[in-house]
């Protein structure tokens, strides 16, 4: 599956809410190893009540999801796919703490917008206590553009963070305050999630102290790694030394 990376970057494609829950079984029938067609039949089975409108299945937004779902865990860009296999390596082989952020890469590397309103949402975070959807989606539409989708889809990720307990919901409608802190410390982890933010980004690197940091990862707090120990787990990870004390990291052509 050939996809236009810059495309990719530019493109919004995520515009429901995509729950935790739904992602991790779809993981699961991924290590499985189920088919995509038969994982879609049981996902759609397995969620469904969650699209039930006057006790009809709104099969649009239900299809639209799965599609979602499946593209983020099974029908992923080529250049994605040893990261996606060793994403699934990390959620059999590391305890279930450390799950949510492999869901959260793996989504922020397949939909780098995904990524895009989490960074604003973050930015916003270390400057204020609260942050509103206005504010995010106003910041998404200079990015993106002046379109209707920009605003919609921001709205949805953002119900989406709260889904995943990384934001919480304040008793006034629309606005935001930060939600629970995972530590990600093992070094496997850290490298894996460090390419995954990489292949959501448009030129594939970034200074690893700001890496670590960036708003975009505001879920998690990520041990601090050096160039040597990236380069020493992931072998599609580079680094060279930028300037005096300034090392950057990049992905290996």
């Amino acid at each position: 599956m050939r996809v236009d990376k810059d495309v990719r970057l530019t493109q919004i494609g995520i515009d429901r809410i995509i729950r935790l829950s739904w992602l991790k079984k779809t993981a699961q029938y991924a290590l499985a190893g189920s088919q995509v067609h038969e994982s879609k039949v049981a996902l759609q089975d397995e969620i469904k009540d969650s699209f039930q409108y006057d006790n009809q299945i709104v099969r649009g937004s239900l299809d639209k999801t799965i599609t979602i779902l499946t593209k983020t865990w099974f029908i992923v860009p080529n250049h994605l796919i040893p990261l996606r296999n060793d994403g699934l390596k990390l959620i059999s082989n590391l305890p279930a703490v450390y799950h949510t952020p492999v869901h959260w890469g793996m989504l922020m590397a397949v939909y780098p917008f995904w990524g895009a309103t989490a960074t604003q949402v973050g930015r916003l975070l270390k400057i204020q206590p609260s942050v509103t959807a206005s504010q995010v989606q106003r910041r998404l539409r200079e990015q993106y553009g002046e379109r209707e989708t920009v605003s919609r889809s921001a709205q949805r990720a953002m119900r989406s963070y709260v889904d995943w307990k990384v934001l919480s919901e304040t008793e006034t409608k629309g606005v935001y305050t930060s939600g629970d802190i995972i530590n990600v410390d093992e070094p496997h982890l850290v490298s894996w999630l460090i390419e995954a933010f990489l292949h959501s980004k448009s030129n594939g690197s970034a200074n690893i102290h700001g890496l670590i940091k960036n708003p975009s990862l505001f879920p998690f707090r990520i041990k601090p790694t050096s160039a040597g120990l990236l380069m020493s787990v992931s072998p599609r990870l580079e680094c060279m030394r930028h300037g005096l004390d300034e090392d950057l990291v990049m992905l290996r052509k």
